[in-house]
């Protein structure tokens, strides 16, 4: 079987390691092995973080929607509570945005509830 040399996949691939890892701190910039242990870093927080992300924008929309049913006389667990009593289908990220910008119809949500 014939010889292969790498010369040129190998240049490919540093280059390529280096220009993803631009902007990184010290030698994770610069050095070839150090740069591709930060990828490798990188990719598995991004992939764990952007699930996380989705549990971080639930709570917001909880916060949102229990704020604004307070001021509104009624607790969160009550509004839904009653929600699913009276089989409303209003997921949490439209409540938390009613709430937030159009506060006229989230109150007549409430008073449908209450």
């Amino acid at each position: 079987m014939a010889r292969v040399k790498k010369a040129v996949n190998a240049l490919k691939t540093r280059r390529n390691v280096l220009k993803q890892a631009k902007g990184y701190r010290f030698g994770r910039s610069t050095k070839e092995k150090q740069a591709y242990e930060a990828i490798m870093h990188a990719g598995a927080y991004a992939f764990a973080h952007r699930r996380d992300k989705k549990n971080d924008m639930r709570k917001l929309w909880n916060i949102k929607i229990g704020t604004t049913a307070k001021a509104n006389g009624i607790t969160y667990s009550v509004l839904m509570g009653n929600l699913k009593k009276k089989n409303i289908t209003i997921d949490r990220k439209i409540l938390a945005d009613l709430a937030e910008n159009n506060i006229e119809t989230f109150k007549r949500i409430l008073a449908e509830v209450k």
